[in-house]
C-alpha cells in the first residue's frame, strides 16, 4: 500500500506516512533556511538525560561535490580490488554478522522488489554496482547530510540518535521535501570524516539525501510494506 497524504488522519500521520526513501532528486536548491528550521524542530528529539548526542553536517555546493568524487573514486576501486576492504571498515555494527529469518526475509524482498522495479537481475553486478554506486551521489539531491557522535557515548545515543533522524526526515516531509538515510556511507568513513573536518573523537553514524524528489523517476514508486501491528505487538492485560 503507498501511503498518501488523502489516507491519513492528521498532518503529523501525513508527514510520517509518505515518508519514504526516495532514491531521485531534482537539482532544486533547498533554501537554507528551511534546512535551519527543519533541524531547529528536529533537535526537539528526545535524548537520554537531554544529552543531545548529535552533530550535523550539510554538505552543499563544492564541498558535496568533493565528497561524491573521492567517494565515487573509492567504490570503483573497491570493486576492482577487494582487498582495499581492510581501509574502508565500519566503525559499528549496523547490521548483524549473521542473518536470520524474519529479518533476512525481509532484507531479501527489499533488495528484489527495489531491483526488480528497475529491471537489474540477480547476476547483473555491474548494473548493480551503478544503482549502489547513486547512494554516494546523494541521489542528485542537492543536499547531504552527515552525522556524528562523539566515540566517548554509549550505545543508547544511537537510539537517541534515531529519534533524532526521524524527525528531520518528517519534518523535512512537512515541508515538502524528501530524504533518504543512508549507512552505506559508514564504511566510507575514513574519507568522510576529514573532509568534513569532523574531529578525531567523532564517528560516523549515517549520511542523508535531502531535496525535492523526482516525482517522475520510477525508483521513486517503490513502496517497502510493514509488518502488520498484530505481527509485533504483544497486548498484556
Amino acid at each position: 500500500m503507498q501511503h498518501t497524504l488523502e489516507n491519513t488522519q492528521s498532518p503529523v500521520d501525513a508527514a510520517i506516512c509518505s515518508r519514504r526513501s526516495m532514491r531521485a532528486f531534482t537539482a532544486q536548491a533547498v533554501a537554507r533556511a528551511d534546512l535551519e528550521h527543519i533541524l531547529e524542530v528536529a533537535s526537539r528529539a528526545p535524548s537520554g538525560t537531554n544529552c543531545q548526542p548529535w552533530k550535523v553536517y550539510v554538505l552543499q555546493g563544492a564541498t558535496r561535490d568533493a565528497l561524491v568524487h573521492r567517494v565515487c573514486a573509492a567504490h570503483d576501486a573497491l570493486r576492482a580490488d577487494p582487498s582495499l576492504a581492510e581501509q574502508y571498515k565500519e566503525e559499528y555494527d549496523y547490521y548483524p554478522q549473521k542473518w536470520v529469518s524474519p529479518y533476512i526475509d525481509r532484507r531479501r524482498e527489499n533488495g528484489w522488489g527495489l531491483y526488480g522495479l528497475l529491471g537489474i537481475g540477480k547476476g547483473d553486478r555491474d548494473q548493480m554496482h551503478l544503482q549502489h554506486q547513486r547512494n554516494f551521489r546523494f541521489f542528485d539531491a542537492p543536499v547531504g547530510l552527515m552525522f556524528t557522535v562523539d566515540r566517548a557515548m554509549g550505545r543508547g545515543s544511537l537510539v537517541d540518535y534515531g529519534c533524532f533522524l526521524q524527525s528531520i526526515m518528517v519534518a523535512a516531509r512537512g515541508m515538502g521535501l524528501h530524504t533518504c538515510p543512508q549507512a552505506a556511507w559508514n564504511g566510507f568513513s575514513s574519507i568522510v570524516l576529514p573532509l568534513i573536518a569532523a574531529g578525531p573523537d567523532e564517528m560516523l553514524v549515517c549520511g542523508m539525501s535531502l531535496g525535492y524528489a523526482d516525482e517522475s523517476a520510477l525508483v521513486n514508486t517503490f513502496d517497502t510494506p510493514r509488518v502488520p501491528v498484530k505481527d509485533f505487538t504483544h497486548w498484556l492485560d
